[in-house]
């Protein structure tokens, strides 16, 4: 089953822009801010202010991946429950990607 590609507009740093992401990445990034207690524009300027290169739909789909990766690998969550920061998951993601 394909999911299709949704463009959503959001205001990053306070600026709108366009994010083209498959539904599933959408509600990724919901349950995320919803976790982290931030709304989705914080959180994509978070994921926005570390990545180092390419475009930011990819930052956020390399953000969510590995996001879910370490909750699945029990890194995601600290002792008193709360997630992690995960902000530079992107930026590290491309970098084992160029090294």
């Amino acid at each position: 089953m394909k999911s299709p590609v949704v463009k959503r507009s959001i205001v990053v740093a306070g600026h709108k822009t366009s994010v083209s992401l498959e539904e599933a990445f959408w509600n990724g990034m919901k349950e995320i801010s919803s976790e982290r207690d931030l709304t989705l524009s914080e959180l994509v300027g978070e994921i926005d202010g570390h990545r180092q290169q390419g475009n930011l739909s990819s930052a956020i789909r390399l953000f969510v991946l590995d996001y879910f990766r370490k909750r699945a690998s029990g890194s995601a969550k600290t002792t008193d429950g709360k997630s992690s920061d995960n902000t530079d998951a992107a930026a590290q993601m491309s970098h084992q990607e160029n090294t």
